[in-house]
């Protein structure tokens, strides 16, 4: 029982430290978009530094916002399937058992071992058994939308720090490609932090994050010049 609860607690630590790594993501890709756009536009320190610090306020509110709605969201749906799994247990067990077995049977067990393993899990209990097989998640096991929106409103900001520090900090000359190497060094960290906790392919998570934000920043920074011109 201490071990399963264990466990519990480690999907949701997991799952927070991807909403504070997601929001640290996007407040350096945002707040860099928008502040080498208005360095495009502008050499006032003033204008950009007042637009970086307006970027990282309505981001910070808008990611909590948005990962308390979507992971409440993802909670209704997980309850909605397990309400209706208690339902489809109640009307027709045999049917859900030979779904379980079945699924046992694709993941390449033997027909013997699969009979043998779903009755084990069935009469130990049936719902978390054919919740996982059928929805493949575990009953009990929600993210606290609080603390996904918390570390979201935390990580946001200290993400957006990096590139407005840099584009204010570093002399007008350089300040835009010393930012974007900033930038780029970051955002392979993030790549790397959230493949590593999604159980991807790290090269592709930071190649991915790395181009997503040089794009990001070559568009925001030719627009900024064209109007800025």
């Amino acid at each position: 029982m201490a071990q399963n609860a264990k466990k519990k607690t480690l999907a949701q630590k997991i799952n927070v430290m991807r909403a504070a790594v997601m929001g640290a993501n996007d407040g350096i890709v945002s707040v860099a978009g928008i502040v080498i756009g208005v360095a495009g536009a502008t050499s006032s320190n003033f204008a950009i530094f007042i637009s970086g610090i307006s970027g990282m306020l309505a981001g910070t509110v808008s990611m909590a916002m948005g990962e308390f709605v979507s992971v409440n969201t993802q909670k209704d749906s997980q309850r909605n399937a397990i309400s209706h799994q208690k339902q489809a247990l109640a009307d027709s067990y045999d049917h859900e058992f030979n779904t379980v077995q079945q699924k046992l049977d694709s993941d390449g067990i033997t027909a013997d071992l699969a009979e043998q393993a779903t009755k084990e899990m069935m009469n130990k209990d049936p719902l978390k058994t054919s919740v996982r097989q059928k929805y493949g998640f575990n009953v009990g096991e929600y993210t606290n939308p609080l603390s996904a929106a918390i570390a979201s409103m935390i990580s946001f900001p200290t993400g957006s720090i990096l590139p407005l520090v840099a584009i204010t900090t570093f002399p007008s000359s350089i300040r835009v490609l010393a930012t974007g190497i900033a930038v780029i060094i970051a955002l392979a960290i993030t790549g790397y932090s959230a493949a590593k906790l999604g159980n991807s392919n790290t090269t592709r998570g930071i190649i991915r994050n790395v181009v997503s934000g040089i794009l990001t920043m070559i568009v925001t920074y030719t627009i900024g010049t064209l109007i800025g011109s």
